[in-house]
């Protein structure tokens, strides 16, 4: 794999120019991260997915919020509707300690939900850690921004050590600033989407533990195989998103077990191509939260993403879908546990098991999965999702279609 030198680039123009330029950079806010340069640029503007200054999705895609703003102010601002987009209770966090994570998982494969899109997975005698967000917000600033729904089911320090940090791409409530400066301190290697490599420079990561890969490049770590996959989305921390970060999904396979994790993404058949030349998977971890109608293509509802994991066994029932994306904060107009509820319909549906896990709690999927509906206790009544009436044809987006997608 290409190793990646820290990102300069030759100065041009005056120096009153370069000076400029410095001066705006030290104004830019730290969390906003460092647009690529140098000969990462280079390598982002020869990627096969790179055309018209942009990264291309595997499918044409709205990044931006369609529909009325009118409409989706009603929508999100309604009393009732903000109600439900929090708990009435706390939420069950499982009290994960060092003890429970110490022993090896006896079937070799363990994961442990953090919240939202955060996976610590013990693979084969390895530990890779999804999307690691600690922070309270996922925002760039410590006062505004989404607040957690829940705490940290176990300070980062208490982890234990982490063999590779996976990210998926560089939106806030997947690459945390405080939680990667945390992670740099310690010798973790980084595998993370082509450009992203730049904003963990900026924090402190070494070039030398950055692998940074495009679509459908691989990196090993011991007998581990990790592979940056396609996925539907966009990417973009600061005022100015220059789609020069890729957003990937991930696949790991080690010598007995072979996970995937689908960072965000909107339903695309590549999932079935996916599938084919990786699969099939023991488990899944798929986006299932933060949809909306207004931004149908870069997100998937519980019925998508049930598809997709369908597509990516091979059409059929297999292994163990882990709903990941969805009970931490709150980023959508949906209420806060129909991710939840929702997915539970589909896998009873399709007849494949879906794992429940309390935030924090460990699991093994060839073991009894965690099933109980926790969200229940502490949540209003949740509409049941608009089933096909048997016997009639299936949809364009699949027989799992929900209410907000008629």
């Amino acid at each position: 794999m290409e190793r990646l030198r820290p990102s300069g680039g030759p100065v041009t123009g005056t120096g009153s120019d370069h000076s400029l330029r410095a001066r705006l950079r030290a104004l830019r806010p730290e969390a906003f991260g460092a647009d690529p340069a140098g000969e990462r640029l280079a390598r982002i503007r020869r990627s096969p997915h790179f055309a018209d200054g942009v990264f291309q999705n595997p499918q044409s895609a709205r990044t931006r919020p369609s529909g009325s703003t009118v409409e989706f102010a009603k929508i999100y601002f309604q009393k009732e509707a903000r109600a439900r987009r929090a708990p009435s209770g706390t939420i069950p966090v499982h009290p994960t300690t060092l003890g429970d994570l110490a022993k090896p998982p006896v079937s070799g494969l363990r994961l442990t939900w953090m919240g939202h899109s955060s996976v610590l997975a013990e693979i084969d005698g390895h530990r890779v850690l999804f999307d690691p967000v600690w922070g309270d917000r996922c925002s760039p600033f410590a006062f505004a921004g989404p607040k957690r729904l829940h705490p940290v089911p176990l300070p980062l320090a208490a982890l234990g050590p982490v063999d590779v940090v996976v990210i998926s791409h560089d939106h806030y409530d997947h690459l945390d600033l405080p939680t990667i400066k945390a992670l740099a301190a310690t010798d973790t290697v980084f595998a993370v989407p082509l450009g992203v490599g730049a904003h963990l420079e900026r924090w402190g990561v070494p070039a030398s533990r950055l692998r940074e890969l495009d679509w459908n490049e691989s990196t090993e770590f011991g007998d581990l195989r990790l592979t940056a996959t396609p996925a539907r989305h966009f990417c973009g921390r600061g005022l100015r998103n220059t789609q020069h970060t890729l957003w990937a999904s991930w696949v790991v396979a080690g010598p007995d077990h072979r996970i995937y994790h689908s960072g965000d993404t909107g339903y695309f058949p590549g999932f079935a191509e996916i599938g084919t030349a990786h699969g099939p998977f023991d488990v899944t971890m798929i986006q299932i939260g933060a949809y909306s109608e207004f931004w149908p293509d870069i997100h998937m509802t519980p019925a998508e993403g049930m598809r997709a994991h369908l597509d990516l066994q091979g059409g059929s029932p297999h292994g163990v879908l882990l709903p990941i994306h969805w009970g931490t904060f709150n980023l959508a107009p949906h209420a806060w546990a129909e991710p939840g509820e929702w997915t539970n319909d589909a896998g009873a549906e399709a007849g494949q098991a879906v794992a429940a896990p309390r935030p924090g709690e460990p699991f093994e999927p060839s073991e009894k999965l965690p099933a109980d509906p926790w969200w229940r206790e502490i949540s209003a009544p949740i509409a049941r999702p608009w089933r096909r009436p048997k016997g009639s044809a299936p949809t364009a987006r699949g027989d799992l279609d929900l209410a907000g997608d008629r």
